[in-house]
């Protein structure tokens, strides 16, 4: 342990890379084809995706819930590191989007452990909500539109289990959350976001650093 944090260059990214990433092949290939895609900052690191998939493994779930799929990376990562028979719900908007999601889901041999429901993810969790499945999900991972991050939040608090988990991604949102001159409406609302997490009694707080910040609340 450090009571500093160690300064994460481009050269020692890489050998963290080098001596722990066991990236799947299909998801490698997805990666580097699509690095050039004008939105390909949306996805999360090779790294990230690994360790999301050991949240996954460590919560031991079964149920899983995921808040923006984008080219399906981060979704193939969980939905390899849930319990046999393990499904993962996966909510989007973008047609355009999850049309190549699913053929990443496809390549990495996970498809039929993912369902897609194509519609607000406000409107699917509360679909979730009416259907019973209150404390029926292990695990929730929050990466979409930074607006609704509290009101994707509050819906997985209901969704989750006791002792479940809920990742949310970008909360260093590029590094502006704390440069008091930018008031852009992302970065206010991952202030907001963070802030509301921190002064949250019903969950155990962390934060990964890694990226651009994953908070972790365990449901109490």
């Amino acid at each position: 342990m450090s009571r500093t944090q160690t300064p994460l260059t481009d050269s020692l990214l890489a050998y963290v890379r080098d001596v722990t990433l066991r990236e799947p092949e299909a998801l490698r290939a997805q990666r580097e084809s699509t690095e050039d895609h004008p939105r390909a900052g949306l996805q999360v690191s090779p790294e990230q995706g690994q360790f999301l998939h050991l949240l996954a493994r460590l919560t031991g779930a079964r149920m899983a819930l995921e808040i923006g799929v984008f080219l399906g990376y981060s979704s193939s990562w969980i939905a390899l590191g849930l319990a046999p028979g393990g499904k993962l719900i996966a909510c989007d908007v973008s047609e355009e989007y999850t049309s190549i999601a699913r053929k990443t889901w496809r390549e990495a041999g996970v498809e039929g452990a993912i369902e897609l429901r194509l519609a607000p993810a406000l409107d699917s969790m509360d679909a979730l909500l009416a259907a019973g499945q209150a404390g029926a999900f292990d695990f929730v991972f929050i990466d979409a539109d930074k607006g609704n991050y509290i009101r994707y939040y509050e819906r997985a608090l209901r969704l989750v289990r006791p002792g479940g988990l809920i990742a949310a991604d970008n909360v260093l949102f590029h590094g502006t959350v704390d440069d008091r001159a930018n008031r852009d409406a992302d970065t206010e609302a991952i202030r907001a976001f963070n802030r509301h997490l921190q002064g949250d009694r019903r969950v155990a707080l962390s934060m990964a650093t890694m990226g651009d910040g994953i908070a972790l609340a365990v449901k109490l």
